[in-house]
């Protein structure tokens, strides 16, 4: 398998998650105060949202890929 073909294959998995879930989140620590040794850790929940022309865009480089590396 020739790497556009895999690369074609990741982008169309990609985007069609995108378009499935939408957003991903995941968990920030940070420390929230720092006074001599004692650290107070913060952790904090960040959401990314995924646009809907990217995940369609991927879709269709994807694809694009695909029929470019059979030729």
């Amino acid at each position: 398998m020739n790497p556009t073909k895999l690369i074609g294959i990741i982008l169309i998995a990609a985007g069609c998650f995108g378009l499935a879930y939408g957003s991903f989140s995941y968990t920030k620590e940070t420390t929230g105060l720092k006074l001599g040794p004692l650290e107070v850790k913060v952790q904090e929940r960040e959401t990314v949202n995924i646009p809907l022309l990217v995940s369609i865009g991927a879709i269709v480089v994807g694809g694009l890929l695909l029929v470019v590396s059979r030729r």
